[in-house]
């Protein structure tokens, strides 16, 4: 995220935790810091390990309470990739409607934008009667070096990008 945004979205979550009598601590300040110093998607663990890196006073039982109210903010999106920890897309904010693929062998993750999936959420909802305020869609598979050679260099790198 870039700083203006970076420092945009901090100001959002100071706002938000005001509104609930709460005050934006030096640990809170860490794992922000972590969580939009990245445009990586991460675990609840890794985050721990970066927001450490920049202050380590940063407790686990912080990151895991922070996470429930970055989600709430809307700042951050939950997904549940039907794996044994959720992860986290700090990518939300500034892009609410981008899709993930997501290869079942080596857990990577490719964020994309797509124009023919945002006219056609718009077209199904006209069609059913709805306005379509937002998407968002998973697609599952294996990667093609997966594939072809048993293993991957994306292996244990989570975050990619497409247009």
């Amino acid at each position: 995220m870039a700083a203006t945004g970076k420092s945009c979205a901090i100001g959002r979550f100071a706002a938000f935790l005001s509104q609930r009598g709460l005050r934006l601590t030096a640990q809170r300040r860490a794992i922000l810091d972590a969580v939009f110093g990245t445009h990586q998607h991460f675990t609840a663990d890794e985050l721990l390990v970066w927001a450490r890196a920049l202050d380590r006073s940063v407790s686990r039982a912080t990151v895991y309470r922070m996470l429930p109210l970055l989600t709430e903010s809307g700042l951050v999106r939950a997904l549940d990739l039907g794996k044994n920890s959720k992860v986290f897309d700090p990518n939300y904010a500034d892009h609410p409607n981008h899709n993930h693929l997501i290869c079942e062998n080596c857990d990577r993750i490719i964020e994309f934008e797509s124009e023919e999936i945002a006219r056609l959420a718009e077209d199904i909802g006209r069609r059913l009667g709805f306005e379509v305020t937002g998407q968002k869609l998973h697609l599952t598979g294996a990667c093609v070096e997966f594939g072809a050679r048993g293993t991957c260099a994306h292996k244990g790198r989570r975050h990619g990008r497409s247009g």
